[in-house]
């Protein structure tokens, strides 16, 4: 008799278990520290709690360890230059949603060369985590494949669902489980009835199939996570211009939803040039300034140099500090937008009065 199930499947390779990993890397003191004060700070920003804009800045994806460190070891500097105005937290995205085929990402085909050597991906990106956060940089990525989170999310501080997986169940049931913050970003025709939606999902207790520590499939139950918000990112037109914000605040008011919203200065709101992400930073900056506090962060994204390039499955062929996934903006050019929204911002926090909700905090609240 011919079997009636796994007619596609190829093979089954045995993946190591999430506990395995964790004692092969294990979390050090320094990045347990940061990550909890990374997660703390966030919250307290989407809290209202701390003026501080949130900035969701790096690659669009990491597919070279070396530059990637280079990279954190930047941030980490000027991040303590802008502390008192700005929390930066690094993006490092390991996963890449495809619309129809190409390279998922660094934790399903690390070597670039469709090997798919997922362990090693996974070993790869934990090792990844444990520095950057060992440098007292908060990190954050985008959760794409369920299982993934059992062996990476202990290092992460802030979460993304993104725009082609904002309707998917399994995405919201997950996020209902995550240990960070979580930003639903709106789908990719602009429309923010979903992903209001997926934040009352991730919001609500959820059960669902997953695996534990010891990569056991099991039933996941959760207490719903109180940490989401919603993310603009353009649409078929883009959506941070003050009009949008006010109607997608509108929404959110509608839904009994917290009323914080990120931007992000990337894809559909730049019209995918890169350059165009300095706008789109400046404008909300404005925005703040003018006394929009639901405006809680902006994402940038950005490499050492600006751009893209092809992936040629050889990383010793390739331009170092070069985006292979969307354009990135370059180092100086992100330093220059941080330094000066740093200096708007702290003249404007020296004007602006405490309001009654923070009498009891210090101006500045510092991670």
């Amino acid at each position: 008799m011919k079997p009636t199930h796994d007619i596609h499947v190829k093979e089954f390779i045995p993946l190591v278990s999430p506990n395995t990993l964790k004692e092969e890397l294990p979390l050090s003191s320094q990045a347990y520290q940061t990550v909890v004060a990374g997660r703390g700070a966030i919250q307290k920003i989407l809290r209202k709690q701390d003026r501080r804009l949130l900035v969701i800045v790096g690659p669009c994806s990491i597919h070279d360890e070396k530059a990637a460190i280079e990279y954190a070891e930047r941030l980490a500097a000027l991040k303590e230059k802008v502390k008192d105005t700005l929390y930066l937290v690094m993006r490092v995205y390991f996963e890449k949603p495809r619309t129809t085929i190409g390279w998922k990402g660094l934790i399903n085909d690390p070597w670039l060369d469709g090997s798919c050597d997922i362990v090693s991906g996974l070993r790869i990106a934990r090792s990844l985590l444990l520095r950057i956060t060992e440098m007292g940089l908060a990190t954050a990525t985008e959760m794409l494949d369920p299982i993934t989170p059992q062996y990476i999310a202990g290092l992460v501080c802030w979460a993304a669902i993104g725009a082609r997986t904002i309707e998917s169940q399994t995405h919201r049931e997950m996020s209902s489980g995550l240990s960070m913050p979580v930003g639903f970003k709106n789908c990719t025709d602009g429309g923010l009835a979903t992903a209001l939606n997926a934040m009352i999902a991730a919001g609500s207790p959820q059960s669902f199939l997953g695996i534990d520590q010891n990569g056991q499939t099991c039933i996941v139950t959760t207490t719903g996570n109180p940490d989401t918000h919603l993310v603009l990112r353009g649409g078929k037109r883009p959506n941070y211009d003050s009009v949008s914000i006010q109607e997608a605040l509108g929404l959110l008011r509608e839904k009994g939803l917290a009323e914080t919203i990120m931007v992000d200065c990337s894809h559909a709101n730049s019209r995918k040039k890169h350059r165009a992400q300095a706008m789109v930073w400046q404008d909300v900056i404005n925005q703040r300034i003018d006394g929009n506090d639901a405006l809680i962060g902006l994402m940038l994204e950005s490499n050492l140099f600006e751009g893209n390039q092809e992936n040629k499955g050889d990383l010793a062929a390739m331009k170092y500090g070069v985006s292979i996934s969307d354009a990135c903006i370059s180092w100086e050019t992100t330093e220059h937008l941080i330094m000066s929204a740093h200096e708007q911002l702290e003249r404007h926090f020296q004007k602006e009065p405490i309001s009654e909700g923070s009498m009891n905090m210090p101006r500045y609240r510092v991670a």
